[in-house]
Formats: C-alpha cells, sequence, structure tokens
C-alpha cells in the first residue's frame, strides 16, 4: 500500500486532507453500492474490481495521513484476533 506514497503526499498537497476524507467516503459508498449490485447480479466482477482499486487508492491515502506504523500495529492486532477467533470457532 505504501509503495505509492509520493503519490499519496502529491495528492493531499493537492487537494488537502480534507478533501481526501470526503473522497474515501465518496469512494467506499460507490463499493458499497456496487457490492450490492454485484450480489444481485446487476454487474460484473470488472466493476467490483475498479471499485475496489478506488478505495484501495483511498486507503493508503488514509493510512500516509495518519501514519503508517500506527496502522501497522492496529492491523496486527485485529489480525491477532481474528486468528483468536478462527481457532475458537475450529475447537468447537
Amino acid at each position: 500500500m505504501m509503495r505509492y506514497r509520493d503519490l499519496y503526499a502529491k495528492t493531499i498537497d493537492k487537494w488537502g486532507e480534507k478533501a481526501q476524507y470526503e473522497q474515501t467516503v465518496e469512494e467506499c459508498a460507490e463499493l458499497i453500492a456496487t457490492l450490492q449490485h454485484f450480489a444481485r447480479g446487476k454487474v460484473d466482477r470488472r466493476v467490483v474490481v475498479d471499485e475496489l482499486a478506488d478505495v484501495y487508492l483511498m486507503l493508503g491515502q488514509l493510512v500516509y495521513m495518519f501514519g503508517e506504523k500506527d496502522f501497522t500495529c492496529a492491523l496486527e492486532k485485529k489480525i491477532t484476533k481474528l486468528h483468536e477467533l478462527l481457532n475458537k470457532e475450529d475447537a468447537l
């Protein structure tokens, strides 16, 4: 995700953090709608992948803005919790 760090810096310099927060919300909403349409057979996988790419770029900018180190720490905690949940369910 951070391989585009220079691109993220340029987009934030050009449009500002507030605009990129708003753009992230918009892109996430578009992905939500697209996933609903996909589940109903109204769009194909290509449309979902396009929306995923938009959201991926916006999430990269958020990670850049909020700090890669803090994000990585939070992600590791979530991954640990997911492993615990999976292991707990396997034990049942």
